[in-house]
């Protein structure tokens, strides 16, 4: 998107400039909120088998202001808007204690790491699951 088509957009604009700089933190560095909560914790990888459903959850508190879910640098949900186009995505949960999305039938194309960032009243938290999908085996059948 280009500058001067931020300005003419409309606040979806400052939604991406907004995400944008909350992630100008290095990839790989965990971002630090001075508390323990267990938000601020590196989630470990996740292992599906292709076809499965999967479940992402991202834990939250009554601080946040807004919340986004993004896969490498695009943006699946913020807040309740879906900004993806692919349909086995969903929002799953989303309140005061938990924001959860959900794919349906996942695809080896579907792995990678996907970020939960939530902007508070103080700082920007943000916790990373790096999915990974096995591909089926198939079978040959000789005659």
């Amino acid at each position: 998107m280009s500058v001067c088509g931020c300005f003419v957009t409309s606040w979806r604009c400052l939604v991406v400039l907004s995400l944008r700089l909350l992630f100008l933190v290095p990839a790989g560095v965990p971002v630090q909120s001075g508390d323990t909560s267990p938000f601020n914790r590196v989630m470990d990888n996740l292992t599906v088998r292709q076809g499965d459903i999967v479940l992402l959850r991202c834990a939250i508190d009554n601080q946040m202001m807004r919340t986004a879910w993004l896969n490498r640098s695009t943006i699946l949900f913020a807040g309740r808007d879906k900004w993806t186009l692919d349909e086995r995505v969903s929002l799953q949960t989303y309140n005061n204690r938990e924001y959860t999305i959900k794919i349906n039938n996942v695809q080896v194309q579907d792995e990678g790491l996907y970020t939960c960032a939530v902007q508070t009243n103080l700082n920007p938290r943000t916790t990373n699951v790096h999915l990974i999908v096995q591909g089926t085996v198939k079978k040959l059948l000789w005659l």
